[in-house]
């Protein structure tokens, strides 16, 4: 449409000053901007596309079978069409990049009547998230170049990739006493299926609780004395506000604590003890486009960013898988931390504050932490005060970062270890199995 008026106004210039060559070529050239935006638009309406993809959740490392189909549904035959299947530009230019490309996603075809271009590619992924294939982007015009047009012919796929789950070495998950058993340092909860012991009755004992053989031998009542309940499992709380990580060590560092944020789940899933997970960050899933979607856009760029994620989430609901067991208690918490993306929302201290009253106290709380200030150190400090028995993992390379934390963790009683690489996901774990027997 940029050439219509110019030579619409040259046509009307020729006809006041009667140059009649002129006017016969502006006539030449309007017919022809017609015919192309004609030609065009019936090329474009005729167009449908289509995605198939393999697979939608997959672990990091391994690769998605895509397949793209264009067809030519008019009866006229299409000179030409540009077809290409948009990937996150942020995933690709990343180094080193979350994703690889096997194949080519970009093709130009010519379709006769009827027919039909397919062409497969193949996607790796290098790294857990939450992505987004497409939108199917097709792009044709006339044969002089003067008009084209483009359209999106299928709808997005998103695909989950789950987070690496590091296994710990040197232990026997089938064991017949469940790994991570801690004691309660004081009698919160007590086991009624457990007797340590018989001791005088005490008015106000339940008749439950009497232990009558005693009572009969020794013609005076005894009531019973249980064993102190144990904690079995883990409520994980994991920081994930961007503010708590440094810049220069990003991604590694956060994605270091979600893998072992999923170590440690996965390790109590198989001792089939309870596990949940309790986070700041907010979930991929938030910011796909569910409207606003323009299916005839002005140009390739208007196409990927009319049907792309949306940059940000206003979210500030945190992410809570509830504590408890369950054949499904493992997908749950592994989909949460493939989609949890660092955010501006809630700190630590708002997080616990927001989700204690959900956390169980016959769970132990384990935070992952990149760094702990002092107002973190007393949020947990508060939980353990409650009742909780609060351990935390400090992802920190350098000692002095990890002793700058642990200091303020000390003085609120929480226990703290430094997790340096991914290498110490597995000693981490047997250091915390090991002080809860």
């Amino acid at each position: 449409m940029k050439w219509f008026f110019p030579a619409l106004i040259l046509l009307i210039a020729a006809l006041v000053f009667d140059l009649g060559l002129m006017a016969y070529a502006m006539y030449a050239l309007l017919g022809a901007i017609l015919a192309s935006r004609l030609i065009t638009q019936t090329w474009t309406e005729n167009l449908a596309g289509e995605r198939r993809c393999n697979r939608l959740s997959l672990n990091v490392g391994e690769q998605v079978a895509v397949v793209v189909s264009v067809e030519n549904r008019g009866r006229v035959p299409v000179a030409w069409v540009l077809i290409e299947d948009l990937l996150p530009r942020h995933a690709l230019v990343h180094r080193p990049p979350k994703i690889k490309l096997h194949g080519s996603r970009l093709q130009l075809a010519m379709l006769r009547r009827g027919g039909r271009k397919t062409f497969p590619y193949q996607i790796e992924f290098n790294q857990r998230g939450y992505y987004q294939i497409g939108p199917l982007v097709l792009e044709t015009g006339d044969p002089f170049g003067l008009h084209r047009r483009w359209q999106t012919a299928a709808e997005p796929h998103f695909v989950l990739v789950y987070p690496e789950v590091v296994p710990l070495a040197g232990y026997d998950v089938a064991s017949r006493r469940p790994i991570g058993e801690v004691r309660m340092t004081h009698r919160l909860f007590e086991d009624p299926t457990r007797i340590s012991g018989v001791r005088a009755y005490q008015p106000g004992d339940p008749m439950n609780r009497v232990h009558w053989r005693a009572t009969a031998r020794t013609g005076a009542l005894h009531s019973k004395v249980y064993e102190p309940s144990s904690i079995a499992g883990a409520t994980i709380v994991l920081e994930f506000n961007q503010a708590a990580f440094d810049p220069s060590h990003e991604p590694y560092r956060s994605e270091l604590a979600v893998t072992a944020a999923a170590s440690l789940a996965n390790a109590l899933y198989l001792m089939n003890q309870q596990v949940g997970l309790v986070t700041n960050g907010r979930d991929a899933a938030d910011r796909i486009r569910r409207e606003g979607w323009d299916p005839d856009p002005r140009s390739r760029k208007a196409a990927q960013r009319s049907r792309e994620m949306l940059a940000a989430s206003t979210r500030l609901m945190p992410q809570v898988v509830n504590t408890c067991r369950g054949p499904e208690q493992l997908m749950r918490i592994l989909e949460a931390l493939a989609r949890v993306e660092p955010t501006d929302g809630l700190n630590f201290p708002q997080l616990v504050y927001e989700t204690s009253a959900r956390m169980p106290r016959d769970a132990s709380v384990l935070a992952i932490l990149p760094s702990a200030s002092a107002e973190t150190a007393v949020a947990l400090g508060s939980l353990r005060r409650q009742g909780f028995a609060v351990e935390a993992i400090v992802v920190a390379y350098y000692d002095h970062e990890f002793l700058r934390a642990a200091g303020d963790l000390l003085a609120e009683g929480v226990a703290a270890r430094q997790l340096r690489d991914r290498e110490g996901i597995a000693t981490i774990c047997r250091e915390f199995v090991l002080s809860r027997k």
